[in-house]
C-alpha cells in the first residue's frame, strides 16, 4: 500500500512521523502526487508510474534528468528541486520510486485566465534554460514518429467500439499530423541543449507573482526550436481551444529577451505543434489496458479524447498561426 510505503519512507530517512492521512494532489497525467504532513514540514512526494519505470531507458532517463536539474538550480533557473536524501534523489522502496520535494506553496493559473505577462515571464524562463549550454551538433536525421495508426486503430475497435470509431474518423487527422510532425523535425536546426518540454502551464506554480517550474522529470538535451513552439502555443490556449495570438507572442518575446540562437523560421516548423500524437498514442495504449489500475486506463481513454480534440483545433488555426509567425519572424510559407 502506498501509504504505508510513504510512512516508512520518511522514518528511514529522518524526515519525522507521519500525521496521516496522507492526501492525494491533483494534476499529474503520468505520476501520482501526495501531499504528506509531519507537524514540522509539508513535502510533496511523487510515486513513479510502474509501467514507465519499466522501460528499458528510463532509469537512464532519470538519471539524466537529475543531473540538469542540478544545472538549472545551479544557473538560478527558478525550479523546485528533488530532495536528496541518503544521497540520491530518487527514493526505491519495496519495488516503487520516488521523489521527494518541500512542500510549495502557491498554485498553477487556471489555463483560461493566464495572462500575456505570465507567458512572457514563462519564456524567459524556457530561454534562460535553453542558454546554459547550447551547442551546434553535426547534422544528423532525428527521430522520426512511426505509430502504426492502423494497427492500433484494428485493436481499439476490437476492445473498445466506441474509441476505435473515434481513431477511425479522425485517422486522416492523424496521419497528416503525424507526417507534419516529422517533415518539421527534418527541417530543424543543428542546435542542442537542455530542454523543458513539459514546462506547460500545469507544471508552473505562482506565488505572489512569482513563478517555480515543477516537474522536472523530462528534462533532457534536445532542440530548443521545438521546445520554444510547442510551450508558446500551450501558454497561448492551444490545449484549451482558445489560443491568443498576444500570448503568443509575449511568450517569444520573453524567451528571446533570455536567448538568442538566431533562428526565425518558426512558421516552417508549425508541425512541430503536432507532437501531440505521440501523447496520443501512449493514451491509447492506457485506455487498451496497458496500464497500472482502471483508474489510470480511464485517465488514458479521457486524454485520448481531449488530445484528439486539440489535434483538430491545431489543424483548423494551422494557416492562422502560420501566417502570424511569418509575419513577426519571416522567412517559410503560409499553406497549410
Amino acid at each position: 500500500m502506498t501509504e504505508d510505503k510513504i510512512v516508512k519512507l520518511f522514518k528511514d530517512k529522518g524526515l519525522g512521523e507521519v500525521r496521516l492521512p496522507i492526501l492525494p494532489v491533483s494534476g499529474g497525467f503520468m505520476h501520482r502526487m501526495y501531499k504528506v504532513d509531519t507537524g514540522a514540514a509539508s513535502y510533496a512526494v511523487k510515486q513513479l508510474n510502474p509501467n514507465i519505470m519499466k522501460r528499458p531507458d528510463a532509469m537512464d532517463n532519470m538519471r539524466q534528468a537529475e543531473a540538469l536539474e542540478a544545472e538549472l538550480e545551479k544557473a538560478g533557473i527558478p525550479i523546485v528541486p528533488a530532495l536528496i536524501l541518503g544521497g540520491k534523489k530518487m527514493q526505491t522502496l519495496k519495488g516503487d520510486h520516488f521523489y521527494v520535494f518541500q512542500w510549495q506553496e502557491g498554485a498553477v493559473t487556471d489555463p483560461h485566465h493566464i495572462s500575456a505577462e505570465q507567458c512572457r515571464m514563462a519564456g524567459q524562463i524556457q530561454g534562460r534554460i535553453h542558454a546554459i549550454s547550447p551547442k551546434r551538433i553535426p547534422k544528423e536525421m532525428p527521430e522520426m514518429s512511426a505509430i502504426r495508426w492502423s494497427g492500433l486503430i484494428k485493436e481499439a475497435e476490437a476492445a473498445n467500439p466506441g474509441l476505435g470509431k473515434l481513431l477511425k474518423e479522425n485517422e486522416d487527422l492523424l496521419l497528416y499530423a503525424e507526417g507534419e510532425l516529422n517533415r518539421a523535425r527534418a527541417a530543424l536546426p543543428e542546435i542542442e541543449c537542455i530542454v523543458d518540454e513539459d514546462m506547460d502551464p500545469k507544471n508552473v506554480m505562482w506565488h505572489g507573482g512569482e513563478p517555480k517550474v515543477i516537474d522536472l522529470e523530462c528534462l533532457e538535451r534536445g532542440n530548443p526550436v521545438s521546445g520554444v513552439l510547442q510551450l508558446s502555443l500551450q501558454w497561448a490556449g492551444s490545449t484549451i481551444g482558445d489560443l491568443d495570438l498576444s500570448k503568443l507572442k509575449a511568450f517569444f518575446d520573453g524567451y528571446l529577451e533570455a536567448y538568442d540562437n538566431g533562428f526565425r523560421d518558426y512558421c516552417s516548423v508549425f508541425g512541430l505543434a503536432y507532437t501531440w500524437v505521440e501523447w496520443l498514442e501512449y493514451n491509447i495504449r492506457r485506455a487498451l489496458g496497458e496500464c497500472a489500475d482502471e483508474k489510470e486506463r480511464e485517465l488514458g481513454l479521457s486524454e485520448t479524447e481531449l488530445t484528439i480534440s486539440r489535434i483538430q483545433y491545431l489543424r483548423g488555426r494551422e494557416k492562422e498561426i502560420r501566417q502570424a509567425l511569418k509575419g513577426w519572424f519571416g522567412q517559410g510559407n503560409s499553406t497549410g
